[in-house]
Parts: structure tokens; sequence; C-alpha cells
């Protein structure tokens, strides 16, 4: 409906109670909430708003900032349904009001155990995310999709001995709540995970006995099932995954059939069921991130050098990053409107988080950004609602 979008101004009259709302990036208190539901029967077969027709409603529900959303599922089923769905990103991004968040791994000073916080493009902190369902362990991947925040696998001590796990958790964003989504085939941690096509892949890993695997298996959104496909050609852990044009690409890590670290990458294409070989990987990746069709990679032997790595001609680049705080700093990256952010992996009180932007002008591409997390970053992922 670009026209809503293009002709807002018809939809301030005072008879359009909802207008306040959406025009105001403040939240829903509890007085508006009462009278929303109020106005609105839990019915699918009901409209979405009392007046109008339901694609416009979904315009005006949209058009809410993101932060209202989890007071707003709890109206009705149907405002529920629709802000939990994939059209909400679509409508949103249709109008030109997406918001781009940060999700950051992090602990604090104080000991406490690692936490979810959320920061928004300014940096400011917004709120940090109810517990997980289960518990936290290490060794896990992380996917998003669909505005969701996918936990996936991992492992736990018990009695000294470390666990697989083949348990999957989600957080929706839009509602600030945790589910349980399908278990995976194979537990496993220390392994390989993407999203490519809206389907999460998970590949090799270390299983439950402690093994390497070559087993892989994606996980499909709308039935939620995940589904064995085609194993690697040898074992592989320690890896990461990325997504390019439709293909899964499975990078650095190690294998217990060669010697010392494999430079082999492994890239399986979903609509032949088959993998096939590159030899133009990196090693000992400890951050990756793909931005602008670009992988960019920090290497456990080089913390000061960026690898930019394009697929179209399978060709790597290396950019020099700039001396600041200590030089022993390790960094965990993040995405923010479409820039690179390097963050400490240490508490380091002198360091200010590193900025690359690839579309700057020549000698211009780094810069420093206010946007901190509150402590070290262990993990970083963007999601856009």
């Amino acid at each position: 409906m670009p026209g809503f979008v293009s002709e807002n101004k018809r939809f301030r009259e005072p008879n359009m109670r909802l207008s306040n709302l959406v025009m105001q990036d403040t939240p829903i208190r509890s007085k508006s909430y009462r009278s929303l539901t109020s106005l609105v029967v839990d019915d699918f077969d009901s409209p979405i708003l009392p007046g109008l027709p339901d694609d416009i409603a979904k315009h005006c529900l949209a058009l809410v900032p993101r932060s209202n959303f989890p007071v707003m599922s709890g109206v009705c089923k149907k405002w529920r349904h629709f802000i939990q769905s994939k059209e909400l990103i679509t409508v949103r991004q249709l109008a030109g009001v997406l918001e781009e968040w940060l999700y950051v791994l992090t602990t604090d000073s104080q000991g406490k155990p690692s936490h979810w916080e959320v920061l928004d493009c300014l940096g400011r902190k917004h709120h940090i995310l109810p517990s997980m369902t289960g518990p936290m362990g290490s060794g896990f991947g992380v996917v998003v999709l669909s505005g969701k925040l996918l936990v996936i696998g991992g492992y736990s001590v018990t009695s000294g001995t470390s666990v697989a796990s083949e348990d999957v958790y989600q957080y929706d964003s839009c509602l600030n709540r945790w589910g349980k989504l399908a278990s995976l085939n194979v537990a496993r941690h220390d392994f390989a995970c993407a999203e490519v096509s809206g389907m999460i892949y998970a590949v090799g890993g270390f299983g439950i006995d402690g093994s390497s695997l070559s087993s892989a298996e994606v996980y499909n959104p709308d039935t939620d099932t995940w589904t064995l496909i085609e194993s690697l050609r040898r074992p592989r852990y320690g890896c990461f995954a990325c997504g390019f044009e439709g293909k899964l690409y499975v990078m650095g890590g190690r294998s217990s059939f060669t010697i010392g670290n494999s430079k082999f990458v492994d890239v399986y294409d979903p609509e032949k069921h088959t993998w096939c070989e590159m030899k133009n990987g990196c090693v000992m990746v400890t951050a990756h991130a793909v931005l602008e069709k670009k992988l960019f990679c920090l290497e456990w032997k080089n913390q000061r050098k960026l690898s930019i790595y394009n697929p179209e001609d399978n060709s790597w680049e290396m950019v020099q990053i700039p001396l600041t705080g200590s030089t022993s700093i390790k960094f965990q990256f993040g995405i923010l409107g479409e820039k690179l952010l390097l963050f400490s992996l240490e508490e380091e009180p002198g360091y200010c988080t590193l900025l690359y932007d690839p579309n700057a002008t020549p000698g211009s591409e780094w810069q420093t950004s206010e946007v901190k997390p509150s402590g070290p970053c262990f993990c970083c992922v963007t999601i856009k609602v």
C-alpha cells in the first residue's frame, strides 16, 4: 500500500484513535492498552482494527515503534499472529520504518552470568533479554531468521564432563520471549551454522561422544523440522559458515583427516543437494561477518588485519586495522547500518569501538563509534524489524 505511506496525513483525523500511538515513539501505557483491548475482539474472524480493511490495519500496526510490540501482542490473537509473522517485516520494510538493533552476548565486571543486551543504532541500551528457557552453555551456534534469534546446540559441563546438546531455542524479538524449537537430529557443539535462502544449516562439530562429525542437517522454519542432508567428505570442527548467492560456504576449523588447520572450503548447493570443494579458505578464524556480499574475517595469527573474501572471483584482500587501545586486543564483529563494528573481547577501558565503512572514500574507511556494549562482546547479531 504505497499510497498509505505517502499519504498518511489522512489517518491523523481525531476519530482515528490509533494514530497517536503510530506517530509517537513512546511506549504504549497501560491505559492505552486497556482501551485498545476493549475495541478489538479476540477472534481470528474479527477485523484487526474495527472499521478498517485488514491491509490498512496491518500498515497501522507496522508503523508503531518496535519497542511496543511485546505489549501490543497481548491485545488479541490476531495482533500477536501478525506481529510474529514475516509479513510484519515486509510491511515495515516497504514503509521504510525498519529498526536495526544489536543483540550482544556479554557479561559485566561483577561476575554475573553472561546475558544478551540490546543496543539501538545510536548505541543506547534498550533492555536485557529474559533468561533463555534452557541452560546457556558453550560452543553453540547463533543464527538470525525473520526477526528471530536462534541458539543452536552447544554443550554443558556435568560432573566435569562436557555433554553435547541437541536443543534449539528461539528468541522472538517482537514478543520479547524465548521458546523451544525442534531438536537437532545430531547433538553437536563447535560446529558451523548459517542461514541460506530462509533455511538454517548445521554442519560438523563435535558429537555426544566427543568425536568429530561430518554430518550436516537443515532446518525448515515452516515445518519446524531438521532434516539430515549429504555429509561432508571429512569430519570438521571449530569451523564457521556463511551464505552467498544461495549456497552454503563452510570454512576454517580443523579436520581429523588433515594435519593442522584446514584451508579447504566446503560449498553446499541446496538445489543440487551436493557438496563441492575449494582450496582458498582461511584458517583459525576468531571472528567473521558477511557485509555487502563479502566475507570479513579475523584470523587468530593476525588480529591486526581484516581478511576480506569476494566470492565472485574467489579472491582475498587484506586490510590493516588501525591501532587503538592495547595491541593485544582481540575483536568480535557486529554489523550496523551496513558498516562493520569491531568490539573488544576483553574489558578495555581505553578502547573505542572501531568502525569500518567499505563504501567510504579511500583513506577514511576507519572511524570510531559510540556503540559499545556494557562488557566484553562474546557474540553479536543484528536483527532488523
